[in-house]
């Protein structure tokens, strides 16, 4: 391929195949400038791809639907090809590389006759960070293209930042048909590269995200001693001090986006307490010069979920949609020409296309019949954020002083413990669940176990992730290793009542966070990590009293016993590949318990 964007011979060789293949009628290269992109707007609104909105309320804003077939990921078709399935072990779908190929081949030869190929050179991570890891994608959608154009750093100077390295993420992507029973998302760590077919949705297709982001990027991690994590990074400064960072893991509907981009209660604002927020969603993490954890958000970007978003539940997230963002699959407001969801306010337009293209009056629709697809998505540009931290470009990332994981339980986990160790705060993470919710199908108050939120996300065997973790503390001063924290907001009485309020403030229990990461407070040892004491987490402007809270930080040991036993499932399916000091946790946590 003949080319002035890059010499890059890797490259080259790889599009001269993949153009062969394919059989595109035209070949476009992604330089980011902005009459490029501009260019592309305008032929996605003419050809109806995408809809340009309100140019006053909503400047340089587009709607987009999907099909109807095609409006979330799709786990159980998303596969890990290692040569050997233990590699990819039990949480992941396998398949054998050289059937896969096959397989994919089959679907996706000359499916690009008659479209065109856009080539987009990427960055995850400030370009030339060396943190940062770069990527090509192919694709036959523009919206693939306009989207991936906000999400991560795109064009010309990424090629130069790649010169002749053959490190970069082969990444292919083909529409085809929009085909769900030959829909494909493939990632093969071993050969660097991804592949998906038959899908038009962002978390398919935007393959910078999950694809690279996390899956490729964990196990890139492994091999080279950094780790890719599914963590929003938040930066808390209290009044007079420096900036503490830290990164939290969540599963989905635990409000993750909701703390990365908090807003302090008014008491915490008017003495000078600012949350920052440098990621929502994905950390990669690696060891610096001063022997520190250090995190960068590879993404340039929020892919957030639209439902639910409102000027209470996230200020911040909602403004950074004002502008520059793609709407897919949310409500058409015909009266002014926006958008609207569920959740968003308490009025629903009455002239209106709903997400699947057809006339909706949210005055008369049935609670069922929604204007928004229940997944429907804004892609919004990270530097819109009101609260985005200044640390965002940073090349050398931020220092993190504590790690969070979290999940709903109802009845279990306190509000906030801290593991006794670095490798009680793994086994902490590695055990992590979540209560399924009505939203959820089938039954309700099932927990669900979610590992790390890397579940669907690993791009190889959990046993070996977790191992990483542990050889990770390993090569950390005890002094610098970040200290590791479970959280659960979602405490209830026995009427089905959140005992914490939620929101803003949570911030409450991250400034104690901080505090024990720094020494500053005393905690109570119990059988399954230190709580703190009611009196050290502030509770001022709450209705609610220190033994209030105390039945928030309790321990109940049968029914830690009872979880245990689910743990014992969970490890069970990892066979020898289960850390011996995960084992070793397991059993001092039980030991503790019938104490």
């Amino acid at each position: 391929m003949e080319t002035t964007f890059t010499k890059n011979p890797s490259l080259l060789a790889w599009l001269d195949e993949k153009i062969d293949f394919l059989k595109p009628a035209k070949v476009v290269w992604i330089d980011g400038s902005q009459e490029q992109i501009d260019a592309l707007k305008a032929e996605a609104v003419e050809t109806g791809e995408m809809i340009k909105l309100n140019d006053e309320l909503l400047p340089d804003c587009y709607l987009h639907r999907t099909a109807e077939n095609d409006v979330a990921r799709v786990e159980a078709r998303t596969l890990i090809c290692t040569t050997k399935e233990e590699d990819a072990g039990p949480t992941n779908h396998w398949m054998a590389p050289d059937e896969c190929h096959k397989m994919l081949d089959e679907i996706s030869a000359g499916s690009y006759e008659g479209r065109t190929m856009y080539i987009i050179p990427y960055s995850m991570g400030p370009v030339g960070s060396p943190l940062s890891k770069i990527g090509i994608e192919i694709t036959d959608s523009i919206y693939v293209v306009l989207n991936m154009n906000i999400m991560t750093r795109v064009g010309k100077a990424v090629l130069d930042c790649l010169g002749d390295s053959d490190e970069w993420v082969r990444g292919m992507h083909c529409k085809c048909d929009v085909d769900p029973e030959k829909r494909w998302i493939v990632q093969f760590p071993e050969e660097n590269s991804i592949v998906s077919v038959n899908s038009a949705y962002g978390g398919n297709v935007l393959l910078g995200k999950k694809c690279f982001a996390l899956r490729i990027a964990s196990y890139l991690g492994k091999n080279e001693g950094w780790q890719a994590e599914h963590m929003l990074i938040l930066g808390l400064t209290k009044p007079g001090e420096e900036t503490k960072y830290i990164c939290a893991a969540f599963p989905s509907a635990c409000g993750k986006t909701n703390l990365a981009m908090l807003i302090p209660p008014e008491g915490y604002l008017r003495k000078g307490y600012k949350v920052e927020c440098v990621g929502d969603d994905i950390s990669w993490i690696r060891k610096g010069p001063d022997g520190r954890l250090y995190a960068i958000n590879p993404e340039n970007g929020f892919f957030g979920v639209a439902p639910g978003t409102n000027e209470k539940s996230n200020p911040n997230a909602l403004a950074a949609t004002k502008k520059g963002t793609i709407f897919t699959n949310v409500c058409h407001n015909l009266d002014n020409n926006t958008v609207w969801w569920e959740g968003l306010d308490k009025n629903p337009p009455t002239n209106a296309i709903d997400w699947k293209g057809n006339p909706w009056n949210g005055a008369e629709a049935a609670p069922e019949d929604k204007g928004a697809h229940p997944n429907s998505r804004f892609t919004a540009p990270a530097v819109n954020c009101p609260c985005l931290s200044p640390e965002f470009e940073n090349p050398n990332g931020v220092p993190i002083s504590a790690f969070v994981f979290g999940g709903r339980r109802a009845k279990l986990t306190p509000l906030v413990y801290q593991s006794k160790s670095w490798n009680h705060g793994v086994f902490v993470g590695s055990v992590m669940g979540s209560e399924t919710t009505a939203a959820a199908t089938g039954a309700v108050g099932v927990v669900r176990r979610d590992p790390m939120a890397m579940l669907p996300f690993c791009g190889y065997n959990m046993g070996d992730y977790w191992k990483h973790w542990i050889e990770i503390g390993e090569t950390l001063d005890e002094d610098k290793a970040p200290k590791i924290f479970n959280v659960n907001w979602f405490r209830k009485d026995d009427e089905g009542n959140f005992l914490w309020p939620g929101f803003g403030d949570n911030l409450r229990v991250l400034d104690w966070i901080i505090d024990r990461c720094e020494g500053k407070v005393d905690a109570q040892e119990t059988a399954i990590g230190y709580l703190p004491f009611a009196k050290d987490i502030n509770l001022e402007g709450l209705d609610m009293t220190e033994e209030d809270l105390d039945k928030i930080l309790d321990v109940d040991k049968a029914a830690w016993e009872e979880e245990l036993k689910g743990v014992d499932e969970l490890y069970a399916k990892f066979g020898d590949r289960l850390p011996k000091e995960l084992a070793d946790e397991l059993a001092a946590v039980k030991a503790a318990l019938n104490n």
